[in-house]
């Protein structure tokens, strides 16, 4: 069994890095604590993981389902188990052969209730910039007249009832410091006198003074680019790495840090050469990661864009883009996009933009705007020597040549207009793509993802290979995922909806007096199909998109009538037709066979390892149910019984492999096949013996009359099916018996072998997909 990351080499004491082979994400809170992690570790470890990914474990709001939004970075959450809850946790994963990867939030804090709870905030609340916490934060006490800006009630302040109570000002349940010697004011006076000034949330909008994370002033920044503010935020994480509690690091949105460079190599020194280091950033297709930092690679969104694309039917997609236009009305997506982005630079990022256009001056206000709503990607990075050529040219036509060119000159000589350019530019693009174009323009749902390119949602073979061998290349450590707790839809609803760009003519059957959400809801309805508690589930995930979308409704602007009817737009849960429903079953395994293959280091999200359908979350987050009893049946011999069980095998066999023989997974190589069918086959060799068949746009495939004699010509040496572990024992246990994974668990024939060219009608009859080792 390999190693878990960075053990320590008893002789030297030095880590050693070691890549995972594969990681499992855990959604921790109150309902799944270190605890009931501790009791899924025995089935994890079977399953083949060789790291659990946890998600934040410091301390948060109470009660929060996510984490997210700490609130003390000194400490464990108690809610979860503490310190010790997590060190045990730790001892017995080592025990299982299994390590930790943390996730970290190293952005921003909570606005907590109450708000005692953030101690820094507090204190700048008490004492003001002379506060030592002041420098945590990014404040504009000019902007704010000396105040930072609370929108924390419910109403105008003159309406809202407010009162001092000893040495805090109350609201309700909330609580605020006064300022030394202000207590005996009267309240005006009392106000006035504070470093702070609570305002009707509304304020927020156009009067907020502090960064924040997108649109959510209940997260204020921290500036971690300080070093002793890094120090003080890092402290406990580190010691838990130092420790070998923790084996690997997730950093949560890296893109809203000033300097995400210089922020990752503080933290590689002092984190150690041995730890695992992803970071969350989402790419365009063409962007890159820079090459300088310091980490293994991304999240994996970029491998999920791919993954999907390549089972999305480009000509399908284009029809659908079409019908779906001509039906809503809605722009094509650039249109939309760039509407979006207006709209949310305008609107809800109006106090970020101000900031800004006070740092810029007002003749290059104009400028300013039409280069964040151009920038083609997430944002710049300190040393970019300029913005994007497209951006600048479609921002002069706009503002002017000479205006733009001023922004430019001040992006390169003031860095801390860049770095707030750039944090704006981040939260712009999260904000008008993933929660609000992702929601309006909807021609197929199932590439508005993270990450995704709605416009053009296909990715051919060849790009996807090309892709592959990059990411081998560059950044084989690279994380890649299909399903995670901010995915809108797990893979497998995906995988459900890609298959109408096969059949376009079903979306025909959306209707109602609203026809965007009607396409909505027919998809969504499509991806869910007949699980438990659909329509509640259907309910809330349609009500989420239409405020998202803002045409009818919005968070802050909800028109009720309008949303009293959303519900009714869910249809009855809906089956895929048989035809379809096969080749939903073809995206399902050809994606999970994809996505352990390939290169990079695999996450599968918690229940995940079956068929799982999720919507946006809230939904995606339910505690997780994991498969025991299946995985036992199927490693007692059992067939399976349905696609799930199919996925589940296949995951399994394929995180045990890379567990126990990870240097089979290495290199990259393209097979492509041949003959009339050539195109509906994805197949690659990993050169050292190991070879991946998927069967793509398989709907197509039969209406076209099958494989015929398309034929996939093998890499040299005598290849049999990928052998399934009957049972995964922990370090010294004897190995369980094996049989090939073949159609319904069935075992290969006895001596099945291939050897040159093998007919893909063969290899493929039963399965859509194939895993071969080259005999030793």
């Amino acid at each position: 069994m390999s190693q878990p990351l960075s053990r320590m080499q008893p002789e030297t004491d030095v880590p050693t890095p070691v890549t995972p082979a594969s990681t499992y994400r855990l959604q921790l809170g109150p309902e799944f604590s270190f605890a009931a992690a501790g009791a899924a570790v025995p089935y994890l470890a079977s399953l083949g993981v060789s790291h659990l990914h946890l998600s934040p474990v410091l301390e948060a709001v109470p009660g929060s389902a996510h984490g997210y939004d700490v609130t003390d970075h000194s400490r464990v959450r108690a809610e979860l188990g503490g310190e010790a809850g997590l060190r045990e946790l730790a001892r017995l994963a080592r025990e299982h052969g299994l390590g930790l990867v943390l996730d970290i939030v190293p952005n921003h804090m909570a606005v907590p209730t109450p708000l005692r709870l953030n101690r820094p905030l507090w204190e700048v609340l008490r004492h003001g910039p002379d506060s030592p916490y002041a420098r945590w934060f990014d404040i504009d006490w000019e902007a704010g007249g000396g105040q930072l800006l609370l929108p924390v009630l419910a109403g105008p302040a003159e309406s809202c009832a407010l009162e001092a109570d000893g040495e805090v000002l109350r609201y309700g349940e909330q609580e605020f410091p006064l300022r030394e010697g202000t207590g005996g004011l009267a309240l005006p006076e009392l106000l006035a006198a504070q470093w702070y000034r609570p305002a009707w949330w509304r304020e927020a909008r156009t009067d907020l003074n502090y960064r924040r994370f997108f649109t959510i002033s209940d997260l204020i920044g921290v500036r971690v680019e300080d070093p002793e503010v890094f120090t003080a935020t890092h402290a406990k994480v580190l010691e838990l790495v130092r420790d070998g509690v923790v084996e690997g690091l997730r950093i949560d949105h890296v893109d809203g840090l000033a300097d995400p460079e210089e922020y990752l190599r503080r933290l590689r020194a002092a984190a150690g050469g041995g730890c695992w280091v992803v970071v969350e950033k989402i790419l365009a297709r063409h962007e890159r990661l820079p090459p300088a930092w310091p980490v293994a690679g991304t999240t994996g969104y970029d491998a999920l864009h791919r993954v999907d694309g390549v089972f999305t039917d480009p000509h399908g997609a284009a029809e659908l883009a079409l019908r779906y236009t001509e039906k809503t009305g809605i722009p094509q997506w650039e249109a939309t996009a760039a509407a979006c982005a207006r709209e949310v630079l305008t609107g809800d990022l109006a106090a970020e933009l101000a900031a800004l256009e006070r740092l810029a001056g007002p003749e290059l206000k104009a400028a300013v705007t039409e280069l964040l709503v151009c920038y083609p990607v997430y944002r710049p990075y300190p040393g970019d020597p300029e913005p994007a050529p497209q951006a600048v040219e479609r921002a002069a036509e706009a503002a002017g040549a000479a205006a733009v060119a001023g922004v430019r000159e001040l992006l390169l000589r003031d860095p801390s207009f860049a770095a707030r350019f750039a944090q704006t530019s981040a939260a712009l693009r999260a904000k008008s793509l993933e929660d609000r174009a992702f929601y309006r323009y909807a021609p197929l749902l199932s590439a508005t993802e993270v990450g995704g390119d709605p416009g053009s949602p296909a990715v051919p073979a060849q790009d996807f290979h090309a892709y592959c061998a990059a990411l081998e290349r560059d950044w084989p450590g690279s994380g890649t995922v299909l399903s995670t707790h901010d995915t809108k839809r797990s893979a497998d609803v995906r995988a459900r909806i890609a298959v109408l760009s096969q059949a376009p003519h079903l979306m025909d059957a959306a209707a109602g007096p609203d026809p965007q959400l009607a396409w909505v809801a027919r998809q969504t309805a499509l991806g869910l199909g007949e699980v438990p508690q659909a329509a509640p589930r259907l309910a809330g995930a349609l009500l989420k998109a239409v405020r998202e979308a803002a045409l009818r409704t919005s968070w802050t602007e909800p028109d009720e009538a309008y949303e009293a009817t959303v519900a009714g737009y869910a249809p009855r849960p809906l089956d895929l037709p048989p035809e379809l429903a096969e080749a939903a079953r073809a995206n399902l395994l050809g994606m999970a066979l994809l996505h352990l293959a390939m290169p990079g280091v695999p996450e599968v999200y918690q229940g995940a390892e079956t068929e799982y359908r999720a919507l946006v979350d809230p939904d995606n987050r339910r505690p997780a149910e994991f498969p025991r009893r299946a995985l036992a049946r199927l490693d007692a011999g059992a067939a399976p019984r349905d696609p799930a069980e199919e996925k589940l095998a296949l995951t399994a066999a394929l995180l045990r492999l890379r567990r126990d023989r990870p240097g089979l997974f290495t290199g990259y190589a393209p097979l492509p096949a041949r003959g009339p069918a050539a195109e509906h086959c994805l197949a690659f060799a990993r050169p050292p013996g190991l070879v991946a068949v998927a069967t793509r746009l398989s709907h197509r495939l039969a209406g076209a009359g099958g494989w015929r004699d398309t034929v996939l010509p093998l890499p040299p040496g005598r290849w049999r099916p990928l052998p399934v572990a009957g049972g995964a024992p922990g370090p010294g246990g004897a190995p369980g018996p094996h049989r090939a994974f073949a159609p319904h668990g069935a075992p290969g024939p006895d001596g099945a072998s291939y050897e040159g060219e093998v007919p893909l009608a063969g290899l493929l009859d039963a399965l859509p997909v194939s895993v071969l080792l080259r005999d030793e």
